[in-house]
């Protein structure tokens, strides 16, 4: 045995992804290592990513600012109920097929002469059959396009928890092989392997299949430090006691029995309305003023009225450590 320690990544390894955390927070997308190594799993083991977590953590962002980092375009498929391949992969150019099919009949007499019989004519016809279901008369679909991409995609399967159980059966294929199969073509394989995104809000569970072909990595709300970095990239107007305040105020928060937690992006709306506002420190009324930035139910806004008072305090208290 040597002295090597089997659970911790090699220093070259190890660098890849300290310098994949830092690319990162170059574009202005704050992460920790866990999201960084499984970028740099993603890329060596040619895996999609099945990125779950709640609403507003920067699950579609990480694919963007993996797009972005990259220099690879996003190609972005939006799931939903009811989704089927034809939005989803291909469509037929119908249009074009008519349009087709009207210069064929009127050049017939031209593609008939010389032919004798039946049998004949039909052979020559045959040999017209696959252009109408060539390349030529597919349109692309998100699927297709990062199939087809000449410089490699990052492709974002968004809110895959939206979509049927059989359209997650019908992306097994593209998830385990990064091809799709075309009746009327045979299968059509990537030009160069995609990195695959698929988010989830874990409103459904996904199925065993889907999850055996993806790294698996789990996005919860930041900590207060994570938070107050973003916070700090994307919104650097506000002063640190402010922004100090603001955070412990959305952490404490998170906390109560809410129907919908305030996410990373509605905080980082909050830091700019205090901005706009000019606010130097929370207090309670302009808490209670600007709530409906943070908070997307009336319910929850007057259910936590009674505890902003409570709340403000316990933000200036944490601000005063963090910043004293």
């Amino acid at each position: 045995m040597t002295g090597t320690q089997t659970g911790a990544p090699k220093a070259g390894a190890a660098a890849d992804i300290a310098a994949i955390e830092a690319d990162f927070a170059s574009l202005g997308y704050i992460c920790n290592a866990d999201i960084a190594t499984s970028i740099f799993l993603s890329q060596r083991l040619e895996k999609p990513v099945l990125v779950e977590g709640p609403p507003g953590v920067g699950k579609t962002e990480l694919a963007k600012a993996t797009a972005q980092m990259l220099g690879k375009p996003l190609i972005r498929l939006q799931c939903y109920a009811g989704l089927d391949e034809s939005k989803a992969l291909y469509e037929w150019k119908y249009g074009k097929q008519l349009l087709y099919t009207q210069v064929l009949k009127e050049k017939l007499g031209d593609l008939m002469e010389g032919t004798k019989g039946l049998k004949e004519s039909m052979t020559r016809l045959h040999e017209f059959d696959d252009t109408f279901f060539s390349e030529e008369f597919l349109e692309p679909r998100p699927l297709l396009k990062a199939l087809w991409s000449q410089e490699g995609a990052v492709l974002l399967i968004d809110e895959i928890d939206k979509s049927d159980d059989e359209f997650e059966a019908f992306l097994l294929e593209l998830l385990s092989d990064y091809q799709i199969s075309v009746p009327e073509l045979g299968t059509i394989r990537a030009k160069h392997t995609p990195i695959v995104f698929l988010t989830s809000n874990n409103t459904r569970e996904i199925g065993d299949a889907l999850k055996r072909r993806c790294l698996h990595l789990y996005i919860p709300f930041p900590d207060s430090e994570l938070e107050q970095r973003i916070i700090a990239t994307r919104v650097p107007e506000v002063q640190a006691n402010l922004r100090a305040e603001l955070v412990a105020f959305v952490q404490g928060l998170r906390k109560l029995e809410l129907k919908k937690q305030p996410a990373v992006s509605e905080t980082i709306d909050w830091a700019r309305t205090l901005v706009l506002l000019h606010a130097r420190e929370l207090d309670a009324e302009l808490v209670r003023r600007t709530l409906n930035v943070l908070l997307k139910f009336q319910e929850d806004i007057d259910n936590v009225d009674s505890d902003v008072n409570a709340l403000v305090a316990q933000s200036r208290e944490a601000s005063a450590r963090l910043v004293g």
